[in-house]
């Protein structure tokens, strides 16, 4: 029997060891999230994560290194994107992971120990593969779970977007768009894109655009509400504008922008009234 093979018999037998073993030995005083939880069903997944973090190492010595971690990569991506890992710092993971290298250091020095006949140069090319794929194996998760958070990270600011320029259905085909906080040159940008968007889908064609939230707005966003209001014009959306503080009605003075085109009502109550 090649050697390799007779070591991943050794191994694949000791999988279980394995993870009782990493398990008793993690120091919870000086670990957070998945692995100081106290709870039994977290443990328990923990345990079979860590698991099957063995079964699928222990065939690199049973397979080539592509369909090696071919096979892995679900795993990985698993973990990645695991809440109770997600909600561990990095670090500890990658602590951890350390940790079950060190431990198939461990049971590497076992095997050769019983195992006279095996050389001394077998051993450093077992631990030079063990250290070079298990390297490996940290970076593709790292990649992953920057992967998962900044597809995270898009959906949720896809929401924050639809959320900070939410445009109101009314009745007989007019919508409310209220803006409320500050407003920068990326904001009003989206601002632009979804008011077109969900005038269009929704078949509005009279918008109310609120702005008494809105405090101050600069020369480059003032220009860009213009080009909004303009916008909805050439796909037949008349507007009414209300809550126009002073100060954003002298900037829009002195870009020489103009509000011939457009109702202006003091406040939103007035403009709803007299539409």
């Amino acid at each position: 029997m090649h050697r390799n093979q007779e070591l991943y018999i050794y191994l694949k037998e000791n999988t279980r060891n394995l993870t009782e073993e990493w398990y008793q030995n993690i120091d919870r005083t000086k670990t957070a999230g998945v692995y100081a939880s106290k709870e039994p069903d977290v443990i328990k997944a923990l345990k079979e994560q860590n698991h099957d973090f063995h079964l699928h190492f222990i065939e690199l010595f049973n397979k080539g290194e592509k369909d090696f971690f071919q096979d892995f990569e679900p795993w990985i991506n698993e973990i990645a994107s695991d809440i109770e890992h997600i909600n561990t710092p990095i670090h500890y993971v990658i602590r951890e992971f350390k940790n079950v290298r060190n431990q198939y250091f461990e049971y590497l020095r076992k095997f050769a120990e019983v195992h006279p006949e095996i050389t001394r140069k077998e051993v450093d090319v077992w631990y030079d593969v063990i250290l070079k794929e298990m390297d490996e194996v940290i970076l593709r998760f790292v990649e992953a779970t920057y992967k998962y958070s900044q597809t995270v990270l898009k959906a949720q600011q896809e929401t924050i977007n639809e959320l900070s320029a939410p445009v109101i259905s009314l009745s007989n085909h007019q919508g409310l768009l209220p803006l409320i906080g500050d407003i920068d040159t990326s904001r009003a940008k989206m601002i632009l894109e979804n008011t077109l968007k969900h005038c269009s889908q929704r078949g509005i064609h009279h918008l109310f655009v609120d702005l008494s939230g809105v405090a101050m707005i600069d020369t480059m966003v003032a220009h860009q509400l213009f080009q909004l209001l303009n916008a909805l014009k050439l796909i037949g959306v008349n507007t009414t504008l209300s809550g126009i503080r002073p100060e954003i009605a002298q900037t829009a003075v002195q870009l020489g922008l103009s509000f011939k085109d457009t109702k202006v009502r003091t406040n939103l109550a007035q403009a709803l009234e007299q539409k």
